[in-house]
């Protein structure tokens, strides 16, 4: 990060690069319940997809979780509940599993987003803040045309 001032004016270009990356294994698995032709390969694919997806929502609730610790964010219910909300939905999906697993992870993502803009967007980067709503907003889409795309490949 590049501060001026005690204000971040942009990412890390390795960290920007590294977090795009990230939606790789999205597009991958969507491509895969799109495309493979048999079910159980369908089915894996969105397996996988569940479950990067809650790593991925656990991750993001961790970031909280270490800027909490740092000292960066205050420590108050709701910081502490954004940073361990992420992983009881994440593992909820993973249970859950199929389509339902899959709009859990969409409401998820969602949450988080409105949460780190409405809750400690003031006390986060707005460098930040802009590239989580990018990644929010191109995981929740993703996640959703997956979800649509395994109700009519016969997934449950």
């Amino acid at each position: 990060m590049n501060i001026e001032g005690g204000a971040v004016s942009r990412l890390n270009t390795t960290a920007e690069i590294v977090s795009y990356a990230g939606m790789v294994p999205f597009v991958a698995c969507l491509l895969g319940i799109a495309l493979l032709p048999d079910y159980e390969g369908r089915e894996i694919a969105q397996r996988i997809d569940i479950a990067y997806g809650a790593v991925v929502l656990a991750f993001i609730g961790a970031v909280h979780w270490g800027l909490a610790l740092a000292g960066r964010i205050s420590w108050r219910p709701a910081r502490v509940g954004g940073a361990i909300v992420p992983a009881l939905l994440g593992a909820a999906a993973t249970v859950l599993g199929g389509q339902r697993g899959l709009a859990l992870l969409v409401v998820g993502f969602g949450v988080f987003w409105l949460y780190e803009h409405r809750v400690v967007g003031d006390e986060l980067p707005a460098a930040y803040l802009s590239l989580r709503r990018n990644l929010s907003l191109a995981v929740c889409a993703l996640l959703a045309v997956t979800l649509i795309l395994s109700d009519k490949a016969g997934l449950v």
